[in-house]
């Protein structure tokens, strides 16, 4: 409800207007900065959009962290100060914008999508966007909590090549790190495939696998709407058409493409298996079914005999002949032990028993 409702906030709007369209409007600005080189490092908290200024001038690298989309102000302030197009700024707020990336000559524009499972097993999305300009990348998020703390720790304690390099190697990594995030979120969704098809083969299914397999199926949809678009994503990056792109960040561009072709590869594959975990689930079912039908039917068949039997002498006429036997009752009774046995015997033999 609350999701259409801020779709329609957006509907009528000219071009370029900053509307937010996700739910958590009560969020408060928090930015972080960590400026740095090979010997230099600098991370700060900042308190006004406008102390972040004076950092994105600041060579050779400084990433300026944003967190809190609902302030549209904060956002139309910066996007002022580095001459960002109107259009870019609508997509940094409108949270259902697809993966993508736009080209201009001082700047380039990167959204994905940021996966996750919260503390309550649930997969969340966040909307992530970047902006890589001269010597800077700003990062725009919806609230605190991302992926992006193995980058921090790398930048904090000067592992690897991160801070010898520039802020294209910079936007490689924040991407890289949740590219890196899909593949522990497709390890949790292998898991509970893994568990569901236990259940099945073990003919064990509780009365929720139904929902739990129409849960897993939406998750997988998600996650493939955020992977796809960014393999086009990734692809353009490394092709190095852009000058702020060096050459020596294309060859990791290239490595990142790979993972996410295989992170990709993986979504379909577990698309298949959970199609085939419903199949498998109404498989299950049906066989239950049968046999159940096929119980009732032996028991039907044995009983059938019997209740001609006993239709036959409880009929009102007086003249039956084996009415006046004196022992009719237990000769019937006999015959029909014995033709009870007897189709016991003969469904054991056929196997249907």
């Amino acid at each position: 409800m609350g999701k259409s409702k801020n779709i329609k906030k957006s509907l009528g709007q000219a071009p370029g207007t900053i509307v937010y369209t996700g739910t958590k409007e009560s969020i408060e600005l928090f930015i972080d900065v960590f400026d740095y080189d090979v010997d230099f490092f600098e991370e700060k908290e900042l308190g006004t959009i406008e102390d972040s200024f004076p950092y994105i001038a600041s060579k050779p690298a400084t990433w300026i962290n944003i967190n809190g989309l609902n302030h549209v102000d904060a956002i139309e302030k910066i996007g002022s100060h580095c001459n960002l197009h109107p259009l870019i700024l609508e997509d940094i707020a409108n949270t259902h914008q697809r993966a993508k990336i736009e080209e201009y000559d001082e700047y380039l524009f990167v959204v994905l999508k940021m996966l996750h499972i919260n503390s309550d097993g649930q997969l969340h999305t966040e909307h992530v966007s970047f902006i890589l300009g001269e010597g800077y990348v700003l990062s725009f998020q919806e609230a605190e909590g991302d992926v992006f703390d193995p980058v921090r720790n790398r930048l904090r304690n000067a592992k690897g090549r991160i801070r010898s390099n520039g802020a294209d190697y910079l936007l490689y990594a924040l991407m890289d790190a949740a590219v890196d995030n899909y593949f522990t979120l497709m390890e949790t969704v292998g898991e509970k495939i893994e568990t569901l098809e236990d259940a099945l083969f073990e003919d064990k299914p509780n009365d929720d696998i139904v929902y739990e397999i129409q849960q897993l199926k939406k998750e997988i949809l998600r996650i493939k709407r955020a992977v796809s678009p960014l393999r086009e994503v990734v692809n353009r990056l490394e092709k190095g058409e852009h000058r702020l792109i060096s050459e020596k960040t294309e060859f990791y561009l290239r490595d990142l493409h790979d993972h996410v072709i295989q992170v990709s590869e993986n979504v379909e594959i577990y698309r298949e298996m959970i199609w085939g975990l419903m199949d498998m689930h109404m498989t299950t079912l049906g066989n239950k079914m049968n046999q159940i039908m096929k119980v009732l039917t032996i028991v039907a068949s044995i009983f059938i005999p019997l209740t001609f039997l006993a239709g036959v002498y409880g009929m009102n006429f007086e003249n039956i002949p084996e009415l006046k036997f004196k022992y009719g009752y237990f000769v019937l009774w006999g015959i029909m032990i014995l033709i009870f046995i007897a189709l016991l015997y003969y469904f054991r033999r056929k196997k249907w028993l």
